[in-house]
């Protein structure tokens, strides 16, 4: 893939094996963002795990400090008051059969996260083909399944972010925009790492965090030094 000249051109801006602070990564991030428009910040670690093992897969949801920078869609499928709660605390759609239905028959998809009741969830499992690959499927882990539908709704409009780790044990999460300020982003990426270090699995011996590297959608990767999270 033929890379940009403006990516050429930040690029230069990134010592490839050095490892810098998390203060000097954000400042990078930020100017190494080729893209006209206002581009998401990534941040990816890769873990000492052995995702075969399921003691070492992680999996869980965080609200971050400053947010996303990104309003989602929220589909939440609840009866009686859970419905009403979900409605007053600003979801985009509310319903149960009917919104089932819409997405089996009409192949329905304008929504970002679903929030179901746990008595949803059987007749959801019959949409599993059709949700899982998308990874929309609610879980109880990442707070999606659950009977306080109002506070689910106020945490994932917040800036709530899912992760999970994949079969080679990294984790990548949105931890903002470019617009963010640089004490915005340094927020969010030190509750993110501090939340998966919280996170590690007792059976993990030695080096549990292997790298952490954080970039804008379009811009090169710019690794931090984990040590830099110590203090």
């Amino acid at each position: 893939m033929k890379k940009g000249k403006k990516y050429v051109e930040v690029s230069k801006l990134v010592e490839k094996n050095k490892l810098y602070t998390s203060e000097e990564a954000v400042k990078l991030v930020k100017e190494t963002n080729p893209a006209k428009f206002d581009a998401s910040v990534e941040l990816a670690m890769r873990l000492n795990l052995d995702t075969k093992k399921a003691d070492q897969q992680l999996r869980g949801a965080l609200v971050l400090p400053n947010g996303t920078g990104k309003t989602k869609k929220v589909l939440v499928l609840a009866r009686g008051a859970q419905a009403e709660a979900a409605r007053e605390a600003g979801a985009d759609y509310v319903g149960d059969m009917d919104m089932i239905t819409k997405i089996e028959q009409e192949n329905w998809f304008d929504f970002d996260v679903i929030i179901a009741t746990p008595d949803m969830m059987p007749v959801l499992g019959k949409l599993g083909k059709l949700l899982g690959p998308k990874g929309l499927m609610p879980n109880p882990k990442t707070g999606t399944v659950t009977m306080d539908t109002a506070k689910a709704v106020k945490e994932v409009k917040g800036g709530r972010v899912e992760y999970r780790t994949d079969s080679y044990g990294n984790v990548h999460v949105l931890v903002g925009k470019v617009s963010f300020t640089e004490e915005q982003l340094l927020e969010n990426i030190k509750a993110f790492v501090s939340l998966i270090m919280k996170s590690k699995p007792a059976v993990v011996k030695g080096e549990y965090i292997k790298n952490i590297s954080v970039s804008s959608t379009m811009g090169p990767g710019i690794k931090i030094d984990s040590k830099s999270f110590d203090k």
